[in-house]
């Protein structure tokens, strides 16, 4: 008597349209996940610096009645509007990237799981956006929602690198002290953030005349928010030359690099503003260069393992030592 026929394997529609691989097109749509997400906050920060933030008093309609702004309602409704269209955009993005990986799930999880975050991250974003209106701009939630767009620029960075990485269990392929030195180094990072954050609650730029402030002092918190970048950059420096000793083909010289340099500019473009009253084009340039330090900042993390074993000598040399050692005084 024959076998039965094992049932056939059900999926959608519209399955086999998707890739089922890692294309050019999945690495395309990983750089537009990162750049719109760095867009965002410069968009988002014009809204807050021209005092936009009530442009559109209301969520998710601009004003009562309407979605859009109408003739009424000034100029600042266009730029807050211009913010809450482009969160649109983002949304089409997080989408197209979620399908190109979606039916790569079970080869590589960590792709499904990275553009689901992010997706899930702009809902959350959006939501936030829609309190921060409802309350009149409070400083402790625009705060917040500052601190969801770093996060999401750093889960899109993380993504390219993974987009560009193997397959496969990974291994650390730097020594562990490069490793803790990294993350130090993303410590300090986090902390100088978080500060310029609570920073920019004290100052002038509240997103309008009526918001309030978090009663900090601005002059005192500009020092306490330049300890931790000093910090950063000595950090950053011995990272980078230390980085000459690591396997070429984890391109850590680049990203530490690249690492450096953002540090650069932005601690210019710091010492600029602070003395010059923070115009609003250094102060939007500031913010929009913090969160490319968070991205350099987690692809510098995110190329210290491989699937590559072959790019691990520092690591198994590590471990091979520590066996030796550890086989050395038992047999004593």
């Amino acid at each position: 008597m024959p076998a039965p026929e094992s049932a056939p394997t059900r999926t959608l529609p519209f399955s086999r349209l998707l890739p089922d691989s890692v294309r050019t097109s999945t690495r395309v749509l990983a750089w537009l996940v990162l750049v719109s997400n760095v867009v965002i906050v410069g968009t988002g920060g014009l809204v807050r610096l021209t005092g936009s933030g009530m442009g559109c008093p209301n969520w998710p309609n601009c004003t009562e009645g309407s979605l859009v702004p109408t003739a009424a309602l000034s100029w600042h409704s266009l730029i807050e509007f211009g913010n809450r269209t482009l969160t649109g955009v983002l949304i089409v993005i997080a989408l197209l990237a979620f399908l190109s990986v979606v039916r790569l799930r079970a080869s590589r999880p960590e792709l499904f799981a990275l553009t689901l975050a992010n997706g899930l991250g702009i809902i959350l974003q959006a939501v936030v956006g829609g309190v921060i209106v409802w309350l009149h701009l409070p400083p402790s939630l625009v705060g917040i929602h500052f601190v969801i767009s770093a996060a999401l620029v750093a889960n899109a960075a993380a993504y390219i690198a993974r987009v560009y990485g193997g397959a496969g269990p990974r291994r650390r392929a730097v020594s562990k002290g490069f490793a803790i030195l990294t993350h130090v180094t993303s410590a300090a990072v986090a902390v100088t953030v978080l500060i310029g954050i609570l920073l920019t609650g004290a100052g002038p730029h509240a997103g309008d005349d009526a918001a309030a402030r978090n009663g900090l002092d601005p002059v005192l918190w500009q020092h306490i928010h330049a300890w931790p970048a000093y910090v950063t950059f000595a950090l950053t420096v011995v990272l980078f030359v230390w980085s000459w000793r690591t396997p070429p083909s984890l391109r850590l010289q680049l990203f530490t690099g690249l690492l450096l340099a953002v540090e650069l500019v932005q601690i210019g473009v710091g010492l600029w503003q602070a003395r010059t009253g923070l115009p609003i084009a250094l102060v939007n340039t500031h913010m929009v260069l913090a969160v490319s330090l968070v991205a350099a900042m987690t692809a510098v993390v995110m190329h210290l393992k491989t699937t590559d074993a072959s790019a691990a000598p520092e690591a198994a040399a590590e471990a091979s030592s520590g066996s030796l050692s550890s086989g050395s005084v038992r047999a004593h």
